[in-house]
């Protein structure tokens, strides 16, 4: 595998690699019980981890608060999708021959393989060599400030907080199969309905109602 190369990785199980890039639309049509998406969950986890290390060493004057809002900014989707299309790892992904993907999903999925490769990386050869890749693929985003995600959500509550007025985010919708669900959300202050938002799940929602909100306000 060329990518392998490129990131100077040895392989113990080249399998774990192959596992990482299965959509589940492959594994369906090919009767495969396995896809990419346990090792995106191993991949979350790990990703976070070496992120909020990296954040803590970097600047120990950041309180919790804004250690997790810089945190959030870095292992948002469209974050997981920038590195993921940097480094091209939307050509590695496997479809099954009759899967169609939206351009919404084939966004969610460029970000998905990104976590599910780290995942396959981890178990593969450790901690250590998934530093190694981070250290070149997103270490370098947060040297340089990128911002990839705004915490509407937090800005809103502060100004509930300073202004007195209460925010509760409620549920409009829910719709699609398990694994590609829409979420519609709304803002709600005082009881009046301030911003609506749609996401791929509640919390991208609520932050795209907590935008619109602001808007209103």
């Amino acid at each position: 595998m060329q990518l392998l190369e490129k990131f100077s990785i040895n392989p113990k199980n080249i399998h774990l690699y192959d596992i990482a890039f299965l959509h589940e639309s492959y594994s369906y049509e090919n009767d495969l019980n396995e896809c990419y998406e346990r090792l995106e969950f191993l991949g979350d986890a790990v990703l976070d981890l070496v992120v909020s290390e990296f954040l803590y060493e970097k600047d120990r004057d950041l309180d919790e608060g804004e250690l997790t809002r810089m945190r959030a900014n870095y292992v948002c989707k469209k974050a997981l999708y920038t590195y993921s299309m940097d480094i091209g790892l939307d050509k590695y992904v496997k479809l099954g021959a009759g899967a169609e993907l939206s351009r919404r999903e084939f966004y969610s999925v460029t970000g998905d393989v990104f976590e599910s490769f780290i995942g396959a990386l981890y178990l593969d050869l450790g901690l250590g060599s998934v530093k190694k890749f981070l250290s070149k693929t997103v270490m370098p985003h947060i040297d340089n400030g990128d911002v990839f995600f705004y915490d509407y959500k937090s800005e809103l509550q502060q100004l509930s907080n300073q202004d007195g007025f209460s925010i509760v985010y409620d549920l409009l919708n829910e719709e699609g199969e398990p694994h590609k669900k829409t979420f519609t959300m709304a803002a709600m202050i005082n009881g009046k309905n301030y911003g609506t938002g749609v996401g791929g799940n509640k919390k991208e929602a609520q932050q795209n109602a907590a935008k619109e909100a602001l808007k209103n306000l």
